[in-house]
């Protein structure tokens, strides 16, 4: 099946990222250091320049007045923390086959010379076309000789690639070169990095969604400026200011949501579900699709839905985002990044007209704000050099070049406690406080075998109900008795699952018994 969307291939993998004109320092021409004998630069002189001065974007810096500090914590930031002259001395001179999408591949390349610099490896990389990634990538792991060493993919996959073994374990790299797990948010170390209590992964791309609001609009709906966790405290009230802004007319809708077929509907029935109390499975696996939790967000999906642009049966991630940063919608239900980008005068028409608020709660549920999508990074288990593999991605992922993507806008968002926190970052992008907040409550559903075909599958059906073809009990029950077919198919059924739910479980709602923020 063909899975890679649009909703994927916006992440491009180190888009905006390249490290601009590195170049090694001249050496004394009387004794060479160790480094220069190798052909190598000097470490530091490398890590410089992976700097806020060559990495963000100068007309950002200047709009924002950006000093050169960093927009990260150096002490646990991994590429200044890790000895490159071990790394050199184990490594240097050996390769690493990297898959990426075929559209990134320049992007990659200029993107990875730093991490060749410091550690001497040499990055082939090998190019998939976008729309084809998961399929190419699934027939490689079954032939047992892949063409590559680590990818970076969809982490909704992560359970597809994982539970057949295709992954090698981390676990002992990340001890051995200290990789900052304990930086990492829960969910994103959890859902992004585990499987059966195996660390497969490095998180690279930490999403989170969110919901918006055009401050000129809404705040003469609810008569004056708009409280983050008190003006929209639940969804009845979404429905009702977002109602209301649908008879401004002027060419600007009500809200904004995905109910486009597939996973995106899937995901905002997911992240509406979460807020009522949803368990997507009970502990043997048992999909829970027509729970009271599932009934109550199709119903508030389809009062939305009478609000919303016009096309919204259609919209996707792009779609949607085109909407909001375009002005055409008055809230908007999407990810932290729609907050981030509509800053950019470059990318929005509503820089300053806009606030992100805390998730709307309903009455009897929980603040479970939804981590849905994003992706992750892994090693292949027929690596001929899965340590290598480790080394590079754990570069690729450090928290320095995920707060300039952050600061870029590009989209590939950043997961660690450290990064979210900086508070020069904060100021260029609006979310970042309640997104923060929000990580400590985060909803997921579980990285197991089949789970994307069983969004996908659920999503067609919502996306008939919000169509009129059928009711919203028959979309979950339709949904259901796909889900059924898709476990069966993997395994989860007879008492002998391949990932067992306690393995899963913490992951799934990390908020349970804290405080809320607000």
């Amino acid at each position: 099946m063909t899975v890679l969307s649009s909703g994927v291939s916006r992440r491009g993998f180190l888009r905006h990222s390249a490290a601009f004109g590195l170049a090694a320092g001249a050496a004394s021409a009387l004794r060479l250091p160790a480094f220069a004998q190798s052909g190598l630069p000097d470490v530091q002189s490398v890590l410089d320049k992976i700097s806020v001065k060559d990495y963000v974007r100068e007309d950002y810096r200047k709009l924002y007045k950006m000093s050169d500090d960093p927009l990260w914590d150096p002490a646990k930031d991994w590429i200044r923390t890790v000895d490159w002259e071990k790394v050199r001395s184990e490594q240097s001179g050996k390769t690493v086959r990297f898959a990426v999408g075929a559209a990134d591949q320049e992007s990659a390349a200029e993107g990875l010379k730093p991490f060749e610099q410091l550690s001497g490896i040499k990055v082939e990389l090998v190019p998939i076309p976008d729309d084809s990634f998961y399929d190419k990538a699934v027939s490689e792991f079954i032939s047992g000789n892949a063409s590559f060493d680590a990818l970076q993919f969809f982490s909704p996959w992560l359970g597809d690639f994982a539970g057949p073994g295709f992954l090698a374990d981390l676990g002992e790299y990340a001890e051995k070169w200290k990789l900052p797990l304990d930086d990492f948010y829960d969910t994103y170390r959890l859902n992004y990095g585990y499987v059966g209590g195996k660390l497969v992964g490095i998180p690279f791309d930490c999403d989170v969604q969110m919901v918006h609001l055009r401050k000129s609009i809404m705040e003469k709906i609810l008569g004056g400026p708009i409280d983050r966790a008190q003006s929209v405290p639940t969804y009845d009230e979404l429905i009702r200011i977002t109602a209301e802004a649908n008879k401004l007319g002027g060419g600007v809708a009500g809200v904004g949501l995905m109910a486009a077929r597939g996973f995106w509907a899937t995901y905002t029935w997911e992240h509406i579900a979460a807020q009522a109390g949803l368990s997507l499975f009970d502990s043997q696996w048992n999909p829970q699709l027509t729970s009271d939790a599932g009934m109550k967000a199709m119903d508030i999906i389809m009062a939305l839905q009478k609000n919303a642009i016009e096309g919204v049966s259609g919209a996707g991630w792009g779609e949607n985002r085109a909407a909001w940063l375009g002005g055409q919608v008055a809230a908007n239900i999407s990810w932290q990044d729609s907050g981030t980008q509509a800053m950019r005068p470059d990318q929005s028409k509503i820089v300053d007209d806009f606030i992100t608020i805390y998730e709307p709660r309903i009455s009897g549920g929980v603040f479970a704000p939804p981590n849905i999508a994003g992706s992750t990074s892994c090693v292949a288990a027929t690596s001929q050099n899965p340590e290598g593999a480790f080394l590079m991605l754990a570069f690729l992922t450090t928290s320095s070049i995920m707060a300039m993507n952050e600061a870029n806008a590009n989209g590939v968002a950043p997961g660690y406690r450290s990064v979210l926190g900086n508070e020069r970052l904060r100021a260029v992008s609006q979310p970042m406080k309640v997104w923060a907040d929000s990580l400590e409550h985060a909803w997921c559903a579980p990285r197991i075998p089949g789970m994307f075909e069983m969004e996908q599958a659920l999503g067609n059906e919502i996306n008939r109900a919000v169509t009129g073809q059928i009711s919203a009990k028959e979309a979950l029950e339709n949904g259901q008795k796909a889900w059924k077919g898709i476990l069966e198919k993997n395994g989860f059924s007879g008492g002998n699952a391949p990932i067992a739910y306690a393995d899963a479980e913490p992951g799934l709602y990390v908020g349970k018994g804290k405080a809320l923020p607000f």
